[in-house]
């Protein structure tokens, strides 16, 4: 058992040497037992659940541990750099009970109106035009110029956000996931640009989910509405432009898909399931907050501490194939969607964006290979996300101004404030 006054040294999760070897300090932090001492920004400590059925039982504990950050985050300097991420909000993230429910019927009755042919044919469509801007060179960086720009685009749409303001939005969540000194600022400009989406939408609403929710029988008020938005686009865009990147990734180097991305014997599916057991986007979150002073897994815990579960660490425990004793693996067990009550509420809208996102550039670029060696790749440092930096790529030049219909060429990413088909 781990008494309060003898805490083991907390191992850094936020710096340089942590983005370039996770799984060597996951293998560290293991000899630890099931839950270890980490610092997520200077001065910030945790414990991280890197034991598979210990995250399993923490995900579904709701009598023991709370979601609720505040007791934890009156101990926390205002200015600190986790806080957009981990810092109280009325969302569903950080509610239990009745509340959370609120919230969440809200976002799923949302999420559910996102038809998922329409999706898929519009992820298409910005895609190839996506692609096209860069085929013609025969070089492009598929984070910046791909990954990173599709999922924009879906959320530019899907909540009408005013051209304009569509890269205020990607640097605010990536601000956040980074969480380096300027995630404070980088967060509350993400919360001015929906601030006053939400603002237009009120006076004059329109057939977008910005809309959607403000009329939804939860009643949300206007500053609900503002945070349910700003997690769904935090929670959605930095962890699908990382799967999409990860994936991609997998397929450059793995060789199983015979040095290419097309023709190999996997296909994209498994790559991306691959992925989201062994290098998920979102690595650690999951913050869960003891009620009271506990035991857990033979660690004691003192009410209000904070608590991260390490999906990539159990997932690599309890990964298909795995001899850990103790573990229940299969296709659908990995943690990289979380579990309980807070599961993610958008798993198939992501599947099918990373998925299309995938097909059509493998579709496109067959050749693609990485333009320089793989050891020379830069990860994003931050505690909670696992995010190339960039992923240079060559291939044959490609010219598809020949196959792009004249509804591509007209349509991109700065029609986003049009009113779209969100469902009846």
């Amino acid at each position: 058992m781990t008494p309060f006054s003898q805490p083991p040294q907390p191992l850094a999760l936020y710096g340089p040497d942590f983005a370039a070897d996770p799984r060597g300090h996951y293998r560290r932090l293991r000899e630890h037992g099931p839950l270890a001492p980490v610092r997520i920004a200077p001065g910030i400590n945790a414990l991280l659940v890197t034991d598979y059925q210990a995250a399993v039982d923490l995900l579904r504990d709701t009598h023991t541990f709370t979601k609720d950050p505040r007791a934890w985050q009156a101990t926390v300097p205002d200015d600190s750099p986790v806080l957009p991420m981990l810092g109280y909000r009325p969302t569903a993230l950080f509610s239990d009970g009745e509340v959370h429910a609120r919230y969440r019927e809200a976002i799923n009755d949302g999420l559910a109106l996102i038809e998922p042919h329409v999706l898929r044919a519009e992820v298409a469509r910005v895609a190839r035009r996506l692609i096209g801007e860069f085929a013609a060179t025969g070089r492009g960086d598929l984070i910046a110029q791909y990954a990173r720009r599709l999922p924009l685009h879906v959320f530019v749409t899907w909540f009408g956000v005013p051209s304009d303001d569509a890269e205020r939005i990607v640097n605010g969540i990536a601000g956040m996931f980074n969480s380096a000194e300027d995630a404070t600022t980088a967060y509350a400009d993400l919360v001015r640009v929906v601030t006053d989406l939400v603002a237009a939408r009120r006076a004059a609403p329109r057939r977008d989910l910005t809309s959607y929710l403000l009329a939804h029988p939860a009643d949300l008020d206007n500053d609900e509405t503002v945070r349910q938005i700003t997690l769904l686009m935090s929670a959605g865009h930095d962890p699908t432009t990382n799967l999409i990147g990860n994936a991609l990734l997998h397929m450059l180097t793995d060789a199983r898909y015979a040095g290419s991305l097309h023709g190999g014997a996997m296909t994209a599916h498994e790559a991306i399931d691959e992925v989201l057991w062994q290098d998920p986007p979102l690595a650690n979150l999951s913050a869960h907050y003891p009620r009271h002073d506990t035991e857990f897994h033979g660690v004691r815990l003192r009410a209000g501490q904070l608590l991260l579960v390490s999906y990539a660490a159990a997932n690599t425990q309890a990964e298909p194939g795995s001899s850990a004793p103790g573990t229940r693996s299969g296709s659908s067990a990995h943690l990289a969607w979380s579990a309980g009550p807070h599961r993610c509420p958008a798993k198939q809208p992501a599947l099918l964006i990373a998925m299309t996102a995938i097909e059509q550039l493998t579709s496109q670029l067959c050749d693609a290979e990485l333009d320089v060696p793989v050891d020379r790749l830069t990860w994003r440092p931050g505690p909670f996300h696992r995010a190339l930096v960039s992923l240079p790529v060559r291939f044959t030049p490609v010219d598809m101004s020949a196959t792009s219909g004249p509804d591509e060429a007209a349509t991109d990413i700065r029609h986003g404030a049009a009113e779209v088909p969100i469902g009846p």
